[in-house]
Order: C-alpha cells, then structure tokens, then sequence
C-alpha cells in the first residue's frame, strides 16, 4: 500500500473540523485572514490536507495562549519562512562535495 503524502487534500470543512477542534465558521475566519488556504475541488469545495489540520491545530494552540490573529499569521509566516530555508540549506548541504 502507497503511503499518502501530508499535503494530499482529503477532508471536507465538516471533517477537517472534527479533527482538528475547530468550529466550521471558525476554519472560514481562518482562511478570511490568510492563516491557512485549503484547496478546492473542481466545484468549490474547501479540502483540507493533514498538513492543513495540523496548521489548524497551531492555530488553536497559539490562539490558547492569546496570541491575536494577527499574531497569529505572523508567526506561521515566520514558521513557513524558516522551514523553507532549513530545507534549501539541507538542500545545498546534501549536493556539496563530499556530503
């Protein structure tokens, strides 16, 4: 059996907020605000990868410890920033002569 990749969108906005705690009208917000941007079916239809749950789950941890949305966004910018750059550094790391 293929292992599915994270990033794979799979959930409807109801089963994405069943995992990840979050009222519906809340993941709507999230997205209004550029905290995450789920993918849409050929009709429209928000899909939530697991990468999406569990970015929705940062949310509600850094919104638990009364961070604003805007703070909020802020910090998954600088998240995503460092993650992009760890992986290019790994990247350059991995092709130099001699890795």
């Amino acid at each position: 059996m293929d292992q599915r990749d994270s990033s794979t969108p799979l959930y409807g906005i109801a089963v994405a907020a069943q995992l990840s705690g979050v009222p519906e009208a809340s993941l709507r917000l999230f997205e209004a605000k550029g905290l995450l941007t789920p993918s849409r079916s050929d009709g429209g239809t928000r899909r939530y990868s697991d990468d999406d749950v569990e970015r929705l789950r940062r949310v509600t941890d850094l919104r638990s410890e009364g961070v604003n949305l805007a703070g909020i966004r802020r910090v998954l910018e600088l998240e995503d920033e460092n993650a992009s750059l760890r992986d290019e550094l790994d990247s350059e790391q991995d092709s130099a002569p001699g890795a």
